[in-house]
């Protein structure tokens, strides 16, 4: 079993897959309980993997690999032929196995977000699957080949989820998400491409050994300006995840418009898959150009977290204030990256993960209200405390969490990310610490005009939150302030995979 731990995680959601493929369409309710216990091994098997993982090497753990594809291209020296070779392989650092958690815990909550699901739900819960095994994939992947596979499984289900089971104009929104994200998947393609054709591996590790080791024969072809044009290929593949200024359109439609299961899963991973592989292939492959990139790189952080938090405070639909919010916090991710030193990336790696609690528990909380008001602008709720005192408490501990109040996981984030920036670019730390304030004022305005206030009609005599509903709400609480209070939790596992990183980014170490 040892040797096939992380495959077992990565595919285990196809045998929810293949038992539901048997049960008839009208057993809604057997197929939702297939759905939810679908996810369970994935959350169980991250659990022990996590709970097993070595804090001291920044070696890759769990490896698996095996030979996969072989095909003859051509006669190599001495008559012997040469192939082209694609490996299975799979492995986790400290930098992949929290976000694979993240991904096994918010999977099994947005499982049991979806009961609320009323058409459909054989597919909706099959695709639902598929779309963790994409995601579960794209954090285990170790070869460039499988990890693209894996990014472009989570496309084809997300477009579905969004297009059928979303709102209003749930089709322009998925067209759109199809659209922006295949044009990065396909600028990811080339850049993948060109690093194959060099280096002749598609090894993520041996990529990154050939690419930091000065003089190496291989890399004798790279000038520095190819170097950069591939470095700026990833970034922009990644940006467009992430998502940065102005690649963020898509974004919002889809925060809006898709389900509030799936955007839990959307907010929550999805996003954060931009980061893991602009750290992983951005920061990780080309050390140099993103230390000379670093600037453009926080000043590109600060637009996303000054943008983002000013058109938030003028929204009047709570989840186009959220999306926003969304915008802003990635922009936090981009500041630690161009620290180029430990702390910020462990501020940046500790918001992805941070942020992928928060925006999932928040998302769940508009969907409950949605449930019961049929409504998310914020002229339109009012007094939700009187009626939902639960709902109301949760979503203000979340909105603490997302301003960054001490004691929860956003203020740990947001405190290493700006403290790494300040030793290096003060004066664009400074400017971007604005951002903090702002989002204090929106969301404050946000939840207060939600839970306090007057009473619009549609707002009394609601019920609180159900116990298929607290479950979701109390996990994601506890994450958030178990990361705030206890820190190490997250920052034991990635301390040693990223001083690897820095000493390789600053040539000195970090």
């Amino acid at each position: 079993m040892g040797n096939i731990l992380l495959s077992s995680l990565v595919f285990s959601p196809l045998l929810a897959i293949l038992v539901m493929a048997f049960i008839p369409s009208r057993q809604a309710g057997v197929i939702k309980q297939v759905g939810i216990f679908g996810t369970l091994p994935a959350l169980i098997l991250a659990g022990w993997m996590f709970g097993m993982f070595d804090y001291e090497t920044a070696n890759l753990q769990f490896v698996e690999k095996y030979s996969w594809i072989s095909i003859p291209i051509g006669m190599a020296q001495a008559g012997s032929v040469f192939a082209f070779e694609i490996n299975y392989e799979l492995g986790v650092d400290g930098i992949s196995m929290p976000l694979i958690l993240l991904t096994a815990i918010i999977g099994t909550l947005a499982a049991i977000a979806s009961w609320q699901i009323k058409k459909r739900q054989k597919e909706y819960f099959i695709l639902f699957h598929l779309l963790l095994i994409g995601m579960l994939g794209v954090f285990a992947a170790d070869n460039l080949f499988l990890f693209f596979i894996f990014f472009e499984l989570t496309l084809v289900p997300m477009y579905f989820l969004i297009g059928i089971w979303g709102y209003g104009e749930r089709e322009q929104a998925a067209n759109k998400f199809l659209l922006y994200n295949g044009i990065g998947s396909g600028i990811m393609l080339l850049a993948f491409i060109v690093i194959f054709v060099i280096m002749r591996t598609l090894n993520m590790d041996e990529i990154t050994a050939i690419l930091t080791t000065p003089g190496h024969p291989i890399t004798e072809i790279l000038t520095p300006e190819m170097r950069f044009g591939i470095f700026l290929a990833l970034f922009i593949a990644f940006a467009i995840k992430l998502p940065v200024f102005p690649f963020h359109t898509w974004m919002l439609r889809v925060h809006v418009q898709a389900p509030p299961s799936i955007v839990m899963i959307h907010s929550g991973i999805l996003l954060k898959m931009g980061a893991y592989g602009l750290l992983r292939m951005g920061v990780g492959f080309f050390p140099e150009q993103a230390n000379e990139f670093s600037t453009t790189m926080a000043v590109l952080g600060i637009i996303n977290i000054l943008y983002g938090a000013v058109l938030a405070f003028v929204q009047k639909d709570l989840k186009m204030v959220l999306a926003y919010s969304s915008i802003s916090h990635m922009g936090i991710v981009l500041l630690g990256f161009a620290s180029m030193n430990t702390i910020g990336f462990q501020g940046a790696m500790f918001q992805v993960v941070s942020h992928g609690f928060i925006s999932a528990l928040l998302f769940f909380l508009i969907g409950v209200i949605w449930d019961r008001t049929q409504t998310s602008m914020l002229d339109d709720l009012g007094g939700l405390s009187k009626s939902m005192p639960f709902v109301s408490g949760v979503l203000l501990a979340g909105g603490m969490a997302s301003l960054g109040l001490p004691g929860m996981s956003g203020f740990i984030s947001e405190f290493f990310a700006f403290l790494g920036l300040f030793g290096r670019l003060p004066v664009l730390a400074a400017v971007g610490a604005i951002g903090i304030v702002l989002t204090a004022v929106y969301l404050l305005r946000a939840i207060m005009k939600t839970t306090f206030g007057p009473t619009p009609g549609r707002c009394t005599g609601l019920a609180d939150a159900q116990p298929m509903e607290v479950i979701p709400m109390v996990v994601l609480l506890g994450c958030i302030i178990l990361i705030g209070v206890y820190p190490a939790v997250l920052g034991n596992p990635m301390q040693q995979a990223l001083k690897t990183i820095v000493p390789i980014v600053t040539g000195i170490g970090g």
